[in-house]
């Protein structure tokens, strides 16, 4: 018996002739685009990893993975779970670096002894600390293919990677050794397992808790997700029995099994730190009461897990400033992510979110895939959107990891122009994003005023999150050299190591300050009292990385 091949794709040709396209260049020209999209997308967040200097969290969570292994202790950054310090903890398993047992300061401080005071190199250190992360990232890009793909066909499944590689805000922090990417990767994963449990819900609905306990026992602003999906286990076990009484009984079995399983993926975690669980919490955990205190109270996961729910509560309720288009204000605004992210999604990307989230409920065979993306998307940004830390869209990445999926329904409106459409879109995308390269952490959109103006708008990790002071150290050196330097620098690298002398200028009269003052963007946005004056007495002449302001005085 033969196989008939399949005829080739025919096309139109200039002169009106019908064209063919060869089966094998067909076959290889889909995986050929996936590749090519996926490798700008590692070029651009090895890049970031190369150039940059720590941001603010990733000493603590570097050195914490280091303790966590060495001493198989939770004892620091227990405000956060440890797998995601453990997948940091991968990229330094053959660094040799080392923590002295009889350390004895707080996690802040043991970032600093591990990079800086320990001997190592920093630089090399905190690459390897990355590429986990840089890894993860590339393998969320295939699921928001595959996802794209079961949804939209595969060019919807391009679109949404091509939104996906492209995002500035994916690239930037998908090339730290953060938690927040790792997190709405594995949400995600669990999201398009549970869609695929419709047809085959005994392998998925497994598949899809593990993925969830991956994201629970990477951060806790996983919580909010888990009613969410557990809803999601029952429609779908309930689609793939036949819609009946008996099918959503076994939904409500496999969603109680799914419970049970992301539970114990918690506890794995944190039995693979310490086996004991020799955790003795921290005098500083603050008393949780109300609905939160009992929420914390009657969760089955191990006490640390319990006691960092308590601690984040804690930071919660906190007074934080914040900066919000050139005003200055303390505590939560509900509007501050729409807006941060109003500024800081490419203009293209949020045009084909929108459209693919209309297109999603207007079209019938669409619609079922509505609430796997649109409901989890919805409900962790109204969460986050009631926080008091007004510090960033990395608190909202869910919405570009989640809508580009979205945005691939636009693929299946039968309109002339919609694929044109979509496809300068996507042209847009990916020109506003090369143009960022490779200062992907400042992005703004083309709206307001492209990277070098969104100090203007925002701060903290939108801007400025001390990633530039090896930059600054470079630019010192070649147009500045033997200059007094005044800096005023908002991060955790340490000045002296990267070769920068430099003074306090707020620890002495303004009169002595004289020379070049070197002000971290964030600190201009906030600056009060004699920073403002030194300020405003001084002239600008050159910018480090958009996140670093170079004054003459």
């Amino acid at each position: 018996m033969t196989t008939a091949t399949a005829p080739p794709t025919p096309a139109a040709g200039p002169d009106g002739s019908r064209l063919t396209v060869p089966v094998r260049i067909r076959r290889w020209l889909y995986p050929l685009v996936v590749a090519l999209i996926l490798g700008q997308m590692a070029v651009a967040m090895v890049t970031a990893a190369v150039q940059q200097t720590p941001t603010i969290d990733e000493p603590v969570y570097v050195a914490t993975a280091v303790w966590q292994v060495q001493e198989h202790s939770l004892r620091y950054n227990p405000e956060h779970p440890p797998l995601g310090k453990l997948l940091i903890g991968a990229g330094l398993a053959f660094s040799g670096a080392e923590i002295d047992p009889g350390f004895q300061g707080d996690q802040t401080a043991l970032g600093r002894h591990l990079l800086y005071e320990s001997g190592y190199d920093a630089w090399r250190l905190m690459l390897l600390a990355r590429l986990p992360v840089i890894v993860l990232t590339l393998l969320f890009g295939l699921v928001v293919l595959a996802f794209a793909r079961d949804v939209a066909g595969p060019l919807g499944g391009l679109v949404a990677l091509a939104l996906y590689a492209f995002s500035p805000d994916v690239i930037a922090h998908g090339s730290l050794a953060t938690l927040d990417m790792p997190t709405v990767g594995f949400l995600l994963t669990s999201v398009w397992l549970v869609w695929r449990a419709r047809q085959r819900p005994w392998l998925y609905v497994p598949l899809a808790a593990l993925a969830l306990g991956a994201g629970l026992a990477t951060k806790m602003s996983a919580l909010p997700l888990v009613p969410v999906l557990l809803l999601l286990v029952v429609l779908s076990v309930w689609s793939a029995g036949g819609r009946s009484w008996r099918a959503a009984a076994w939904g409500v079995g496999a969603a109680a099994g799914a419970a049970v399983i992301a539970v114990a993926v918690v506890w794995v975690s944190y039995l693979a730190v310490d086996p004991r669980l020799g955790w003795v919490p921290p005098p500083d955990v603050p008393a949780s009461g109300g609905l939160r205190g009992l929420v914390a109270g009657l969760l089955p996961l191990p006490e640390a897990y319990r006691d960092g729910m308590r601690i984040q509560f804690g930071f919660e309720d906190g007074r934080w400033s914040g900066y919000l288009f050139g005003e200055v204000f303390t505590g939560g605004r509900w509007y501050y992510l729409p807006a941060a992210l109003l500024v800081k999604s490419p203009l293209g990307a949020m045009a084909l979110w929108f459209a693919g989230s209309v297109t999603l409920l207007a079209v019938p065979r669409l619609r079922p895939a509505a609430p796997y993306l649109l409901v989890p998307t919805g409900v962790l940004l109204a969460v986050a959107m009631t926080g008091t830390r007004s510090f960033g869209t990395r608190y909202a990445l869910v919405v570009p990891v989640f809508l580009a999926v979205a945005a691939a329904a636009v693929l299946v409106v039968r309109w002339r122009w919609a694929r044109v459409g979509a496809g300068l879109l996507v042209l847009f995308v990916a020109v506003s994003s090369l143009r960022a390269f490779p200062y992907y952490l400042p992005y703004s959109n083309e709206a307001f005023g492209g990277p070098a103006r969104t100090h203007e708008h925002l701060h903290d990790s939108n801007v400025d999150w001390g990633q530039d002071l090896g930059r600054l150290a470079d630019r010192l050196r070649a147009r500045y050299a033997g200059e007094r330097i005044w800096l005023v620098y908002k991060g955790s690298g340490v000045p002296s190591w990267y070769g920068i002398t430099a003074s306090d200028p707020l620890a002495v009269p303004a009169g002595e300050v004289r020379g070049l003052l070197v002000v971290s963007d964030s600190s201009i946005a906030k600056a009060t009292g004699p920073l403002a004056e030194l300020i405003r007495t001084s002239e600008p002449i050159d910018s480090v990385g958009h996140s670093i302001t170079i004054y003459r005085r």
